[in-house]
């Protein structure tokens, strides 16, 4: 998937032109005229309009970086692997001339995990009909100069059929507001395809659920409010769990998340794309998305959502 007005041919880096809008005008009489010279992403096509005689350069979810989309995604794809900013920064500087700073490859993160996370969670779910709710709680560093831990938590919810992480928020409170949140946006995504609602024995999780699914749904059996407390010995949500320990595996090694809530929930976004729609699924044997929605994606991945987001948002 591309931007409006382009398509792909074979590969990712096989862009061809099908059909141009002035983004200042939306007319369609437009001319090639030249090209400009990049010092690291060689010669960019530029456009003239007939029409208002303005000229422009197609924004497809690069507009003005100074390294290529090949070299953004690959560092994007590495950090989610497990390597820090600085470890990919020294990886970059062994195969591209120009390199990058550790603190662009983190903006880099932050900015495209925030701009494909606009496209997907407005995507319609092809799910099964449970539902898991669970949070966990993370240890934050309050301020990337000062010392200090503060306690936050990460609430999110995955389809036991597709494991599809359907919704997920990083909130500084584990209260009924950040879980009905969560709760909702799944429920918004997947319609009424949910039957069960499965969750942990803490309280909140009564009302929230009675508060989305509706209590006569609950009432005339049509929603199962599902609880599994562990303390009385009846066992744990193992899909959700199993992703969790995905999570504490990734977040272990990072020193805090900067002091910002903003750009810690901008990270776990992110890596709630690369686990839905990235990486493999050892139960399923193939990503999450194959099965719960109907996009088709080429193997640079990282490239093709930023494509589709921008195109989307256009």
């Amino acid at each position: 998937m591309v931007p409006k007005g382009l398509y792909m041919g074979g590969t990712t880096n096989n862009i061809m032109v099908q059909k141009i809008t002035c983004p200042k005008c939306n007319s369609n009489e437009v001319i090639k005229w030249c090209k400009r010279k990049t010092e690291n992403r060689g010669l960019i096509q530029r456009y003239k309009c007939k029409s208002c005689s303005s000229y422009f350069t197609i924004d497809d979810g690069f507009f003005r970086m100074r390294n290529t989309p090949e070299k953004i995604s690959q560092s994007i794809d590495l950090f989610y692997r497990g390597v820090s900013t600085r470890k990919v920064q020294e990886h970059l500087a062994i195969f591209h001339p120009h390199n990058a700073s550790n603190v662009s490859i983190y903006k880099w993160v932050v900015k495209y995990a925030k701009m494909i996370g606009g496209f997907t969670d407005k995507l319609n779910l092809n799910v099964g009909e449970e539902l898991q709710v669970d949070e966990m709680e993370h240890h934050r560093r309050k301020h990337h100069t000062t010392r200090g831990i503060e306690t936050n938590w990460f609430i999110d919810c995955i389809d036991t059929s597709t494991r599809f992480m359907v919704s997920s928020h990083f909130a500084d409170k584990r209260n009924s507001k950040a879980i009905k949140k969560v709760v909702a946006s799944a429920k918004q995504k997947t319609g009424n395809k949910i039957v069960i609602c499965t969750t942990d024995g803490f309280n909140v999780y009564d009302s929230v659920v009675r508060s989305v699914f509706g209590y006569y749904n609950l009432k005339k059996g049509i929603v199962i409010h599902n609880k599994v407390t562990q303390l009385k010995g009846e066992g744990f949500n193992h899909p959700i769990e199993r992703l969790h320990n995905n999570i504490r595996a990734r977040t272990k090694v990072m020193r805090g998340f900067h002091g910002s809530i903003n750009s810690a929930n901008a990270i776990l976004k992110g890596f709630e794309i690369y686990y839905n729609f990235v990486t493999k699924h050892q139960a399923i044997k193939k990503c999450p998305y194959e099965l719960a929605t109907d996009l088709k994606l080429g193997k640079n991945k990282w490239l093709d959502l930023i494509y589709t987001s921008k195109e989307e948002k256009v």
